[in-house]
């Protein structure tokens, strides 16, 4: 994945996720799109003679490789790529279509203005347009230059034939891997290895491993099969309660589903297709997905922000959906702590790990899924209880989160000097963490300066290992 593209993941997730460090949550705002004033006034001010000229090759030219952008004066963005793109007028012409969805200013208008001047499919939609036209021509004229002197432009040409071969090789494979399901998208596998005869579970679509695939095609402006996704897992959802210990509890979401072809009762010669979902039932371990509810909320959001499609996460069934997972993942237990118990092995992975109690990965998609039920939450009687305790999770869970999981020298140091079995309100060990749990390796991988969230809480255990997922989530979450 290019930065370009990174940074794109980053509109979308900053959309879905839009109040970051809201004044509820004691922090003050940050934009996750780094910009500078002096850096687009620089642009524009050398980017100005260009305009004209490549107003008028824009619609000449289909497409634009991948360069590196430098910083032209003073500002934050660094050495960054900018992705391929695709200036296709029909495509212009369907993000103005999107226009005529009904949307308020915090849901969606941002896409639809910046798709208006420029349709970016498959990269950043950022409102800076001069600075980008203007950077290409500099570029382009540049090139032009070197072409006509000593300096060929032999290498740019193959790297950015090398660029677009890989991204049209890896939309191919993804578009191989996309499940129908009645002649409509629904999904795409987990995984296609031809040289396997054993597929296991692996052709079947998964909650958690679509998010990025979804992603990619909203990026794309593809809507449809993450439309098509989301309602139909929504109907895949376990509405009754439980009866038994062999029964999913009320709201949960599958960890995957499969289209089956069954024929008919009555009638041998005719089929129907049909989804078959797995809860758990046939996972290692037998343990149900924690996270898939949780993705599946931050996707319908995402889908949104996106697509400008507000009617989906409006529907009566799709806010029933969202109050269930809520209710489930916010149920007194015997819990004391605002995080999310979870058993080991029921997120992301399917074999022990020891990641059972409280793993940082659960944390973050939690405190993401809440931020995004928030926004999409209509206002009624019957959602007032759950808004309120929703609201009192999220202050909770951010500070315990803070104050506890976050780890740097200063923090280990203060670890080393834990006194154990301490009894009163005001323990300073509180969790009866034991300093000799410290292992070797920390204290030679710890940075001097800033610090990282660990893996996991629980008491007498930290899990000092670094997890990617839950620490950059983290951050795209605020």
């Amino acid at each position: 994945m290019s930065m370009g593209t990174s940074e794109a993941v980053l509109h979308v997730l900053s959309g879905a996720v839009p109040r970051l460090f809201s004044s509820d949550l004691c922090s003050s705002n940050l934009d996750l799109v780094f910009s500078s004033k002096y850096h687009i006034k620089s642009v524009n001010k050398k980017g100005s003679s260009y305009m004209q000229r490549f107003k008028c090759l824009r619609l000449a030219r289909c497409q634009i490789g991948s360069y590196m952008c430098k910083p032209l004066g003073g500002g934050l963005y660094g050495n960054r790529a900018i992705g391929r793109l695709k200036l296709l007028r029909c495509k212009c012409e369907r993000a103005e279509s999107v226009s005529g969805v009904g949307m308020d200013e915090g849901n969606g208008a941002w896409f639809v203005d910046s798709a208006k001047k420029l349709n970016l499919n498959g990269s950043i939609n950022s409102p800076n347009i001069l600075e980008f036209e203007a950077v290409e021509q500099l570029k382009r004229e540049k090139e032009g230059l070197t072409s006509n002197g000593t300096v060929g432009t032999g290498t740019s040409t193959f790297h950015k034939a090398s660029v677009d071969s890989i991204e049209d090789e890896a939309w191919e494979l993804l578009r191989d891997s996309m499940v129908y399901y009645c002649g409509s998208p629904i999904g795409t596998i987990a995984a296609n290895d031809p040289t396997s005869s054993n597929v296991l579970n692996y052709d079947q679509v998964f909650i958690r491993d679509f998010i990025p695939s979804g992603i990619a095609f909203l990026l794309k402006g593809e809507y449809d099969i993450v439309r098509n996704f989301i309602l139909h897992t929504l109907q895949l959802q376990s509405w009754e309660k439980t009866m038994d210990c062999h029964s999913p509890g009320q709201g949960l979401m599958p960890a995957s589903f499969k289209v089956r072809t069954v024929p008919l009762d009555g009638d041998d010669s005719a089929t129907e297709e049909v989804l078959d979902p797995d809860f758990g039932e046939a996972a290692i371990g037998r343990v149900a997905p924690v996270d898939s509810g949780l993705w599946w909320i931050i996707l319908l959001r995402a889908y949104g922000k996106c697509s400008g499609d507000l009617s989906v996460q409006e529907r009566v069934d799709v806010q029933t959906g969202i109050k269930m997972i809520l209710r489930l993942c916010l149920a007194d237990g015997f819990d004391m702590f605002p995080t999310l118990l979870v058993t080991d092995g029921s997120c992301m992975i399917d074999r022990r790990m020891g990641i059972h109690g409280h793993p940082l990965e659960i944390q973050a998609l939690f405190y993401s899924a809440l931020l995004c039920a928030r926004e999409m939450l209509t206002p009624e009687d019957g959602s007032a209880d759950l808004i309120r305790a929703l609201n009192n999770r999220l202050v909770a869970l951010s500070f315990h989160i803070r104050e506890y999981y976050w780890i740097d020298m200063r923090k280990l140091n203060e670890i080393y000097r834990y006194k154990t079995e301490e009894y009163s309100y005001d323990a300073v060990n509180k969790f009866n963490i034991y300093p000799d749990q410290i292992s070797p390796w920390l204290v030679e991988w710890m940075p001097n300066k800033g610090g990282f969230l660990i893996g996991n809480l629980q008491p007498a255990h930290m899990d000092f290992r670094f997890f990617s997922l839950g620490n950059l989530w983290a951050v795209a979450s605020g």
